[in-house]
């Protein structure tokens, strides 16, 4: 476990290692991605997670907000740029309960697993393709 932040790093420290992460992804991702925005807070809204009928805060790590790729047409210019937003607490928990990976790792992964959705993969298509790695 990666112990040199000594205290739970901060939400600015987290979006840091994200924008870090961020990149390193291949270009031939990120060049699809836009003018995203990356945020980190330290849960979900109580709102967003009736909505996505999540009752536990601690279990939504991150959440793509926007229109994927897949829905996009030209009815859509003007809207708000998307939105990746990281949950610092549950990713903090799972990197504790987990034990076995770096913070950045984690993060990666959150991130990647989001910036999934913005190409219209599902969470079942993304463990899928998980799975197959």
């Amino acid at each position: 476990m990666d112990r040199r932040f000594g205290t739970a790093p901060s939400a600015e420290e987290m979006e840091k290692i994200a924008e870090t992460a961020y990149a390193r992804l291949p270009a031939q991702f990120t060049e699809h991605l836009g003018d995203i925005v990356f945020q980190v807070q330290d849960f979900a809204e109580p709102e967003l997670l009736r909505e996505m009928s999540i009752e536990e805060p601690y279990e939504l790590t991150g959440v793509y907000e926007g229109i994927p790729m897949s829905e996009r047409s030209v009815e859509h210019s003007g809207t708000l740029p998307d939105r990746i937003r990281l949950f610092r607490l549950p990713i903090l928990l799972e990197w504790c309960e987990r034990g076995d990976e770096t913070l950045e790792h984690l993060i990666h992964h959150v991130l990647v697993h989001e910036i999934g959705h913005h190409f219209g993969l599902s969470d079942a298509d993304m463990h899928a393709l998980e799975d197959e790695a």
